[in-house]
């Protein structure tokens, strides 16, 4: 049977940063009870520089910013202007902007490859709208004439008004199925309150509209 060292542990093998770091601080404060005689210890160490890259992140460093985070910024921060701003008040984009937005999101901002693997084949402007929201103003011009006519009862009010706040705080409404849960069926569902349902086509297609407005026309 083979012997085994009784004082060896596996610490130090396996040992990182953090635990070295420890013993180092432990045999500091030890080194004042040695005989002054014995006080000679170097502390020439040097770091063995294993490889080097330039221009990229270090890989799984919560510290640093994710793509997704670094896009929250720059687009909050740019909400009202160019083409971040017409996504916003729900003006419909050209060519040009999807243009923009690739220089903006793929070269400003980060990289086509890191923007596709976090957010696969999401459309630009639908990321930006998500996270920059619909101006509140354009919302309810875009349900004005619901809101503004005499033709709602107050649970349909109520509902379309739900709808507007859903689309300013996401930027659009994607999930027609949030329509079936609280805050939307308070008053009950849409069966129930538009009950010959050709407005509630209509509503639909202005809800479809403000979605398709994201998109390059």
């Amino acid at each position: 049977m083979k012997k085994t060292n009784p004082s060896y542990t596996s610490y130090l093998a396996d040992a990182g940063v953090n635990e070295f770091e420890h013993i180092r601080e432990r045999l500091r404060d030890l080194m004042k009870y040695l005989p002054h005689e014995c006080r000679r210890y170097d502390t020439n160490f040097r770091d063995e520089v294993i490889s080097t890259r330039i221009g990229e992140p270090l890989p799984g460093d919560n510290v640093l910013e994710t793509h997704r985070s670094k896009a929250e910024s720059f687009l909050k921060k740019h909400q009202d202007s160019g083409v971040i701003g017409k996504l916003k008040r729900n003006i419909p984009l050209s060519a040009e902007d999807l243009e923009e937005l690739e220089r903006i999101l793929w070269q400003e901002i980060g990289s086509k490859d890191a923007y596709e693997k976090e957010f696969a084949q999401k459309p630009l402007g639908e990321f930006v709208r998500e996270i920059v929201g619909l101006d509140m103003a354009a919302a309810k011009a875009a349900f004005a004439r619901f809101l503004d006519s005499n033709k709602l009862d107050s649970r349909q009010i109520y509902f379309v008004n739900q709808v507007v706040e859903y689309i300013v705080l996401n930027g659009l409404m994607k999930d027609f199925s949030v329509l079936q849960q609280p805050p939307f069926n308070n008053q009950g569902s849409i069966v129930d309150i538009f009950t010959g349902l050709s407005l509630w086509a209509d509503i639909r297609k202005t809800i479809e509209q403000i979605n398709a407005n994201a998109l390059v026309a």
